[in-house]
């Protein structure tokens, strides 16, 4: 065989096999190539998107934190005057259960004195008459034994 021959009978081949791929493989090729350099621009565009997702949501993540930590702040505050308020209304309460104690037992004291006081005028006058009688051995009438009694009892009683 001749080396002409072949080297022209293979580049005939060489043609021919590359005109059936570019006329039937080709397109497959270049439309699978832009199938998928347009996933990939899609993909790119997703996480530009994403991206952008993250920040908004970062800083609405951020404001809801300072929002919170806003009302965290004023219902310590709201609960710290509360406490402070229910503390003095509990040491006002106490203070004035504390007086009205005092008031009663002052007042306790007090009828309980008034009573030992006439209690023991009543025996003083009692044991001076007893006394005036063993002393005078006489008979008193009534009415004059009950005037120097009351008599007696005013006296002491002052």
């Amino acid at each position: 065989m001749n080396i002409n021959l072949t080297l022209v009978i293979q580049g005939l081949a060489f043609f021919a096999t590359a005109w059936l791929v570019m006329k039937f493989g080709w397109p497959y090729i270049i439309r699978a190539i832009e199938e998928r350099q347009k996933k990939i621009a899609d993909g790119l565009a997703a996480a530009e998107e994403g991206k952008k997702a993250l920040a908004s949501a970062s800083e609405k993540q951020d404001q809801v934190i300072r929002e919170a930590r806003g009302e965290a702040a004023g219902i310590r505050d709201r609960a710290e005057k509360e406490y402070a308020s229910i503390l003095d209304k509990a040491k006002a309460d106490a203070i004035a259960e504390g007086n009205r104690q005092k008031a009663i037992a002052i007042a306790e004291i007090e009828t309980a004195a008034h009573r030992a006081r006439e209690e023991l005028a009543h025996k003083v006058a009692e044991l001076a008459v007893k006394g005036a009688e063993r002393l005078i051995r006489k008979e008193i009438d009534a009415k004059a034994h009950k005037q120097l009694l009351d008599d007696l009892i005013s006296e002491i009683a002052r």
